[in-house]
């Protein structure tokens, strides 16, 4: 038969489980998908003059 488990024995226990469950959560927490490459700094915009109703294609870098 099982025997119970005195109290100094289970505080320990919980104590250990909560720890270690604390310190899964830290680690989930700070292990985010890595980086990927800069993406390209260079935007395409289309700038229509409001004189002549034309477009014409722009490059700017911001």
């Amino acid at each position: 038969m099982l025997e119970r488990t005195d109290t100094p024995g289970r505080l320990t226990r919980g104590l250990a489980a909560a720890l270690i469950a604390v310190t899964a959560l830290v680690l989930a927490a700070n292990a985010g998908p890595t980086r990927g490459a800069e993406p390209s700094r260079t935007e395409h915009t289309t700038h229509v003059d409001p004189g002549t109703g034309s477009s014409a294609a722009r490059t700017g870098v911001r």
